[in-house]
């Protein structure tokens, strides 16, 4: 047992523990004491990615008191604790198989969440996040850096591409492992990125990171609207599946500068990405016409 763990003081006699896999910047642990099973999570603030973990403790403790997330029973500076839930982690093949399950979900999350979150409000613009990465990846003299001009020109292209939307209470980190699903019902877990935003970004995030085809993201996207989209709308949700991609690619190029986590190569998946990326490009040039 890692002696973090044993100093933490809200435990109930006896532990036991074991280091899950599967974190792609965090450290985690399962738990058992007298009171039951809990989730152990190390992590310091990333201001590289806009991670403040004092924001993340906040909000994943407003997503249990919705419903949304398991509840939280103790927080500190570089830790927190959640309750355990019995449930299976969800794959890309299980999104993709669901979009309309996952629809109404988001617009659940979507609707409640604004109003459990406290203290300053946090925004999440996925074209600032792409923008404030070039920045550090171009300061670092990162070997991702000769291709951040035309990411970047990418990224301009794919903003313009939006439209006007309401603003909402976003996850913001839809991948497939931050679902889970208890045989009953969804959970949301992992709240770094959550904050306000535009709907888009959750729904393209959902779609984009589980490969779905286009017609089930179209599935995802008219069950979550409650109507057909108009095609403006139906092409900023293709523009910003682009742009999750792309964040995405680019997320794991800052990290590759500045974390480590067991068994993950961070340059390979910011490749991974990018193939991704042009893929999801070719299919939106191949609906919509060229970006412009």
């Amino acid at each position: 047992m890692d002696d973090r763990i044993a100093a933490l003081p809200c435990w109930a006699g006896q532990i036991e523990g074991r280091r899950l896999s599967g974190g792609l910047s965090n450290e985690i642990w399962w738990v058992r004491d007298d009171s039951g099973q809990h989730v152990v999570r190390f992590g310091p603030d990333y201001p590289f990615h806009h991670v403040f973990r004092a924001r993340e403790a906040m909000t994943a403790a407003a997503a249990a008191r919705a419903g949304f997330g398991p509840a939280v029973e103790y927080a500190a500076p570089g830790v927190m604790v959640t309750a355990f839930i019995a449930a299976r982690t969800w794959t890309a093949a299980d999104i993709a198989r669901e979009p309309a399950r996952v629809a109404h979900l988001l617009r659940d999350f979507h609707d409640r969440m604004g109003r459990e979150v406290e203290g300053a409000a946090f925004l999440f613009w996925v074209f600032h996040v792409i923008r404030d990465y070039g920045r550090t990846l171009t300061a670092a003299g990162s070997a991702f850096a000769p291709g951040l001009p035309g990411w970047l020109a990418l990224s301009d292209q794919l903003e313009a591409a939006q439209v006007p939307m309401p603003l909402v209470f976003g996850h913001n980190d839809l991948l497939p492992a931050n679902f889970l699903d208890d045989g009953t019902r969804l959970w949301l877990i992992d709240y770094e990125y959550a904050g306000f935003s535009t709907a888009m970004f959750d729904l393209a995030g959902a779609a984009s990171n589980a490969g779905m085809s286009a017609e089930a993201a179209g599935e995802l996207l008219a069950t979550y609207l409650g109507r057909r989209p108009e095609p403006a709308l139906e092409r900023a949700f293709e523009a910003m599946q682009c742009a999750s991609l792309l964040r995405e690619a680019m997320w794991a190029m800052v990290s590759a500068l500045h974390l480590s986590a067991p068994g993950v190569d961070y340059p390979t998946y910011a490749r991974e990405n990018l193939v991704k990326l042009d893929q999801s490009l070719d299919v939106f040039q191949s609906r919509h016409g060229k970006l412009s």
